[in-house]
């Protein structure tokens, strides 16, 4: 392992070590407190600009392998962990993690407390950070950092998404069979909008029965608009993806006109958000976000408890009850967690149904939105 240092945002200096790329690296500190899925976190596209502290305390024990991944790459700029270990022992392992984070250029930082790091966070909120396997000088570090843009500031999206529409068929992987199900027949046919999906969402859409065509994020609304009065398609999913949903501009003006034509529409994470902004809603920045595999949800409708996966920064605010109805909401912070709009047929949540990692207490989302659509 190499020697690392790390200069944050606040003027803290750390030394670690490191595995993974050799490289320099600005991005925004978060914490994760999902106990696995490492795999998943890094490929996850809504992680691209962040360096992810995992409060699990032993990671690269499972190694990594190509069924695991969200998206085909790893997407985070680093993680930081406290037990790096370089020997997995896993059946389905095909690597090392430190292979896996080298191959995409991605920084690993381990020999670090990081409950420090994660009260720290908890407590001053998310903030930027530079790592280094190259320079350890601390004013050369801050300089660097001085001068590289915000997360704020960055349209991770324009990177993460397709660039060319796809069709997509796999359903949900099955963890006893090791293997991927075969799609059932489908029952409506939808666009899913990319904004840095992943792919296990991509996989519930089409086991709940729905035919899934995936566009990048250029999209343009006449034409969805065409095709679904040509019966063309039935609905639009808009998806997770990183970064603060207030610089996608041209994406909300597209939404707005897709709202106007009243198309059935279903948005997770950014996908939520967005809808939000483009009723006119503006999102805020939460302190230090939520990320994990624990959070628990109220579903406002059955009065049930759901353990939901979690991942992000940006929330929409409580002025939307004006024109929609709130169906889930965060029981740690009591922020919106799903919404139901009262004059459209559109409907999102915040927190992840699709889970990977995490619990799928949530996964009956998918359907509600196939049943929407039949409506």
């Amino acid at each position: 392992m190499r020697d690392a240092w790390i200069y944050l945002e606040n003027g803290t200096f750390l030394q670690a070590k490191s595995f993974g790329a050799d490289t320099t690296s600005v991005g925004e500190l978060v914490f994760n407190t999902s106990m696995s899925g490492y795999q998943e976190i890094m490929s996850d596209p809504s992680y691209a600009g962040q360096f992810v502290t995992f409060t699990a305390p032993e990671i690269g024990n499972v190694g990594v392998n190509k069924d695991d991944m969200e998206s085909s790459r790893a997407h985070a700029k680093g993680m930081i962990v406290r037990k790096y270990q370089q020997r997995y022992s896993n059946f389905r392992a095909e690597r090392a993690l430190d292979a896996f984070l080298n191959e995409y250029g991605c920084m690993g930082i381990c020999d670090i407390d990081t409950r420090y790091l994660t009260k720290m966070v908890r407590s001053e909120g998310a903030m930027m950070m530079v790592a280094s396997s190259q320079i350890s000088d601390k004013e050369e570090l801050r300089a660097i950092l001085e001068r590289a843009p915000r997360i704020e500031a960055v349209n991770y999206i324009e990177e993460v998404s397709s660039k060319e529409p796809y069709l997509h068929a796999s359903g949900t992987y099955d963890s006893r069979l090791f293997c991927y199900n075969k799609a059932p027949a489908s029952q409506a046919k939808i666009v899913a909008i990319d904004f840095g999906v992943k792919r296990n969402i991509l996989n519930e859409l089409t086991q709940a029965g729905m035919a899934v065509e995936v566009i990048p994020n250029s999209f343009s609304a006449e034409t969805l608009i065409r095709r679904y009065h040509n019966k063309e398609i039935d609905g639009v999913f808009l998806s997770n993806g990183p970064g603060d949903p207030l610089v996608l501009k041209k994406e909300q003006e597209q939404i707005k006109k897709l709202i106007d034509a009243k198309i059935p529409m279903f948005g997770i994470c950014l996908g939520h958000q967005l809808l939000a902004i483009s009723h006119g809603y503006e999102t805020f920045k939460l302190k230090f976000g939520h990320h994990g595999g624990n959070h628990p949800v109220k579903n406002m409708s059955t009065r049930r408890v759901e353990i939901t996966a979690q991942n992000h920064n940006y929330n929409v605010p409580d002025t939307i009850e004006e024109i929609a109805t709130v169906t889930h909401t965060n029981l740690f912070d009591n922020t919106i967690e799903g919404l139901r709009y009262n004059n459209a047929p559109i409907f999102s949540v915040q927190h992840h149904p699709e889970a990977s990692p995490g619990p799928k207490e949530s996964h009956y989302i998918f359907n509600d939105f196939l049943n929407l659509i039949k409506r």
